[in-house]
């Protein structure tokens, strides 16, 4: 029975939610634009402007081009220098050239033949001092010629066994480092680049350009001023006794006065501080001045219709 009971009393705020009375009074307002400033954080002159005011351009739309030569200049630069650090990159991992070591692998042959002529003289000497056929000290000399010939002939083989080695680990690493590096340097001088040339991030209305073809601009100075149609929204003001009937989200209609159909608009703020019009010291008897400001926004199809600064009239559908 309590249950019975209990779900009418729980229905009843959603009732009475749904049926607070609409607006009772037309308010007056104007259409406003929140504008988009188009930039670039690049300076330099201006070579081309795509764009004129009035004119509807789409996303991805060219709007304006300044001089590119200096970053084109710096880009080919940082590009040149990658190839550089990569291409000694690779000779570091790879070691010496085929050429290169073909002339160590020449010397160590030579090394080899030098090396067998000592040998076989020392051999041969040895034998003539037993005999007593020649001095003890040519003996020696061809000992000392040998010992100096195998000495080279190791040396050589070392050298080949170096070059056919890569470069070691740590002068592999800095030039990685150094290739990353200039990889970096290219990819912000090819920021840079495309910065020079700047296009529209959505659908829009040329309002205004600041600047003309030859003129220098200057980075983060704006050339091109866009209204986008969601930019465009109507501000109104509600006297204090008709704001408790207004809610964020609400639909609503302008009607312009030019006699076109009304456009329906949805309530997106609702200032929570109160102004005059006009303005007057407080009191009793000025209260019925006491107002709010109150936005909405059409629909992005029918906003295109609307103009910054039009006068509108808000009422509930």
């Amino acid at each position: 029975m309590h249950r019975l009971l209990l779900a009418p009393l729980l229905a009843l705020p959603l009732l009475l939610g749904a049926c607070s009375p609409a607006p009772s009074a037309a308010f007056q307002g104007y259409v406003e634009g929140d504008y988009v400033y188009v930039a670039t954080s690049q300076a330099g002159r201006l070579d081309k402007l795509h764009v004129q005011r009035g004119q509807n351009v789409s996303a991805s739309a060219p709007l304006f081009v300044l001089d590119a030569q200096p970053e084109a200049a710096l880009a080919a630069q940082a590009s040149a220098q990658l190839a550089a650090a990569e291409a000694t990159l690779a000779d570091l991992r790879e070691g010496k050239r085929p050429p290169e070591l073909d002339v160590i692998r020449a010397q160590l042959r030579e090394a080899e033949s030098e090396l067998a002529n000592a040998r076989s003289k020392a051999t041969r000497h040895a034998e003539l001092v037993r005999d007593n056929a020649l001095p003890k000290e040519n003996a020696d000399d061809s000992a000392t010629a040998l010992a100096v010939a195998l000495a080279r002939r190791d040396a050589v083989q070392a050298q080949l066994k170096v070059a056919q080695l890569a470069a070691r680990d740590e002068q592999i690493r800095a030039q990685e480092a150094q290739a990353r590096a200039q990889r970096a340097l290219l990819a912000q001088a090819q920021w840079q680049l495309q910065q020079k040339a700047v296009r529209s991030t959505q659908d829009a209305r040329v309002i205004d350009t600041l600047y003309r073809s030859g003129e220098w601009v200057a980075a983060g100075k704006p050339v091109v001023k866009l209204l986008p149609p969601g930019n465009i929204l109507l501000r109104f003001f509600v006297p204090e006794a008709e704001l408790g009937k207004l809610q964020q989200g609400m639909q609503l209609q302008a009607t312009q006065q030019n006699g076109s159909k009304p456009i329906p608009v949805k309530v997106t703020f609702i200032s929570p501080v109160a102004e005059y019009n006009p303005p007057v010291i407080y009191s009793n008897e000025s209260r019925h001045r006491l107002v709010f400001r109150v936005e909405a926004t059409p629909a992005a199809s029918e906003a295109v219709s609307l103009h910054p600064g039009q006068p509108v009239e808000v009422s509930a559908p």
